[in-house]
């Protein structure tokens, strides 16, 4: 299993949507990098939900239930997965407590902050899990 954190603005597809929704196709990624993320993710990882510009912080887990496919809203060569809410997390974490552990200095979203899907690697997940008060 492999884990990914994938980025949205609260006011374009929030957390709680995702949780109304049930599933959602995670669709509009115009990202040469986000795209082979996205290529990447197999049926079963998880990955972290992060509200950018505003809020800035990790505040749910969700899966991915649907490999890659071809993004529905472009013709385009685009790719698309469909991600399911696990859970909310006890205690969202913020950009600035994820950028005060020196344990997380390397992790994507610090060094590739516009990258709107990247990977988490297991020791990051551990960490973050951890600060949120969760059992990894």
């Amino acid at each position: 299993m492999a884990f990914w954190l994938v980025k949205s603005e609260p006011f374009v597809y929030s957390w709680d949507q995702l949780v109304a929704d049930g599933r959602s196709g995670w669709e509009g990624v115009r990202n040469y990098a986000a795209r082979l993320n996205l290529r990447a993710m197999k049926k079963g990882d998880l990955t972290f939900f992060y509200h950018s510009n505003k809020g800035t912080e990790i505040v749910g887990i969700a899966e991915i239930v649907r490999e890659a496919y071809q993004d529905p809203t472009t013709p385009e060569d685009w790719s698309s997965v469909d991600i399911s809410p696990v859970r909310a997390l006890k205690k969202p974490i913020s950009l600035s407590d994820v950028k005060a552990k020196k344990e997380l200095a390397n992790m994507a979203l610090i060094r590739l902050g516009r990258l709107s899907v990247q990977p988490v690697t297991p020791e990051e997940w551990k960490i973050i899990l951890g600060m949120a008060g969760e059992k990894p």
